[in-house]
């Protein structure tokens, strides 16, 4: 599939589908519907998603369904401290006040929970809700288990093998095996209130309008494709984090030219992702531009399976040399960082690696003759990639880029364009599922704030599906090493350095495409107060104020 040559003719062509048209209008009907005497208490967002994401808990439409629901009406027993924009985020309690391994038995580990806690229902929040969500994920016997939300939640926690309640407020894990990473897998598993889902007849479907969680924010309407009304949890048990606002709206705009048009006729207050193309213009028109660089990569998955053209180490190499980055990045109106690797340069995890990912064409070139190919003689390949979703910056302006430059190597790229749904459950099916058909990458951004999620999960071959997320098969016990050391290793200097260890061969062995890491950009209208850009995919919502 060839896209469209600018950005422009683009956007014309994926401007006025009828969905687009119905959120737009939509949004401007919800706009007349909240009237002048709530407007200074509601905050109107255009996402970047193709629907609602599910308020289920566990929810879908990738990280920015957690950004929007999951972590807004639901929340994990541990969380993230986004009350900066120039700290780098650490992990706080949430529901538990503290956990520890126990040092005699490390496959055990316990934690306390936060006394007082209600879910919005008004039931109690205690360990038996704790285990009865873990085994909605984990359990398929269970009566509550739901096969959508252990699509999103069990590869978060694949050593997880049991929870059990010892008391009202302190609860067990038990692990597959030693796992010092676990806190950073726990914050990924979100509380739904099992008194709620027993009270709408044990289901998951007639739970969703109804949703209950213990988050800062409760669901108040639902309408999938078309908006979710959050409302603030004036009983919320941390008083400082109780919203300012009086109410969220979020609406699912998919289109960027979209949503740019609901922020200037003033139907949207905040709109996620602007084009680049647009930016300069919403400066010059009084909107504010935030942005700020956070632990996120946009790479190219690749695949190892047998016969794949990645398993070439030529080949891989070529096409991280032919990536004109800094020519993406002035494409992309700056809204983006050229990546070495998984993690930022800054980062302590990223180490010294001897490959230097750069733009070297010539380089590039004369890797893929070695290898056989050329621009005459062309390596033909498939990549499986989305038109929006889940915090994909601009991914078919992007992957456009890609491949010209790819092109230019002798590598041509055939596009198998998907919905960000549909391209996730292929993720998690893995490069050998008949609905791959043929492609040998997947373009997905990862969130990278802990070792498990920035590296770990992606290559370890003890996670390969249905296990984990190791889409492509990548198989390399002297990786799997280094990562059962990190996993074993409590002393935190010491798992950073395993940790550089891991990403240095990362790049070395060029495992993925890497091209850019995100800076969150988001242009929102001058009444929006309070907002703090953290470093993080994640963002508090609470402190927000409109005037």
């Amino acid at each position: 599939m060839h896209i469209a040559s600018s950005i422009t003719s683009l956007f014309r062509q994926r401007a006025f589908t009828p969905r687009l048209l119905r959120s737009v209008a939509l949004a401007a009907a919800l706009g007349c519907a909240m009237g002048a005497a709530h407007a200074a208490g509601t905050l109107r967002v255009a996402m970047t998603t193709s629907d609602i994401p599910l308020p289920n808990g566990q929810t879908d439409q990738g990280s920015e369904g957690m950004r929007f629901m999951g972590y807004t009406v639901f929340e994990a027993l541990i969380g993230f401290d986004l009350s900066s924009s120039t700290k780098p985020v650490t992990l706080i309690p949430a529901l538990a006040t503290e956990w520890a391994v126990d040092p005699k038995d490390k496959l055990r580990w316990v934690f306390k929970l936060r006394p007082g806690v209600k879910f919005h229902d008004g039931s109690a929040f205690n360990a038996q809700a704790v285990v009865w969500n873990y085994e909605k994920i984990l359990n398929d016997k269970a009566e509550q288990y739901d096969p959508k939300q252990a699509a999103q939640g069990r590869g978060r926690i694949p050593t997880v093998k049991s929870v059990k309640a010892i008391d009202d407020l302190t609860v067990e894990f038990t692990t597959t095996e030693v796992d010092a990473l676990l806190p950073y897998k726990i914050l990924w598993i979100v509380m739904s209130s099992p008194a709620q889902w027993n009270a709408v007849g044990k289901s998951w479907d007639v739970f969703l309008p109804k949703a209950s969680g213990t988050g800062p924010w409760k669901l108040q309407t639902y309408t999938p494709r078309e908006r979710a009304v959050l409302v603030k949890n004036t009983g919320y048990w941390d008083a400082k984090r109780v919203p300012k606002l009086d109410s969220m709206v979020l609406l699912p705009v998919p289109d960027a030219s979209a949503r740019v048009a609901a922020l200037r006729s003033g139907q949207v207050d905040w709109i996620e992702t602007p084009p680049p193309d647009g930016i300069e213009s919403l400066k010059g028109a009084g909107f504010n531009i935030v942005s700020n660089v956070y632990p996120h990569v946009w790479p190219w998955h690749l695949s190892r399976v047998e016969g794949s053209p990645w398993n070439d180490i030529r080949i891989r190499k070529a096409a991280n040399l032919a990536i004109d980055r800094e020519g993406m990045k002035a494409l992309l109106g700056g809204m983006m960082s050229p990546a070495k690797g998984m993690v930022p340069t800054a980062s302590a995890w990223f180490g010294k690696p001897s490959f230097d990912v750069k733009y070297d064409p010539a380089a590039a070139r004369a890797l893929m003759a070695q290898a056989g190919y050329s621009k005459e003689k062309p390596l033909k390949i498939k990549s499986i990639i989305s038109p929006n979703g889940g915090g994909q910056m601009q991914p078919m302006l992007m992957n456009e880029l890609i491949q010209q430059n790819l092109a230019e190597i002798g590598i041509q790229v055939e596009f198998d364009v998907r919905d960000w749904n549909a391209l996730l459950a292929n993720w998690r099916a893995g490069a050998k599922d008949p609905g791959t058909k043929g492609a040998t990458t997947t373009n997905s951004s990862y969130f990278s704030q802990d070792p498990f999620t920035a590296l770990i999960r992606h290559v370890d071959s003890g996670l390969m599906p249905p296990k984990g997320t190791n889409w492509g098969y990548y198989s390399d016990p002297e990786m799997d090493k280094i990562f059962d050391a990190i996993r074993t290793e409590f002393n935190p200097e010491a798992q950073t350095a395993l940790v550089a260890k891991a990403h240095e061969k990362f790049v070395n062995d060029a495992l993925f495409l890497f091209v850019a890491h995100d800076v969150a950009p988001r242009a929102m209208t001058k009444k929006v107060k309070g907002f703090v850009p953290p470093h993080n995919w994640y963002v508090d919502f609470s402190p927000i104020t409109m005037e």
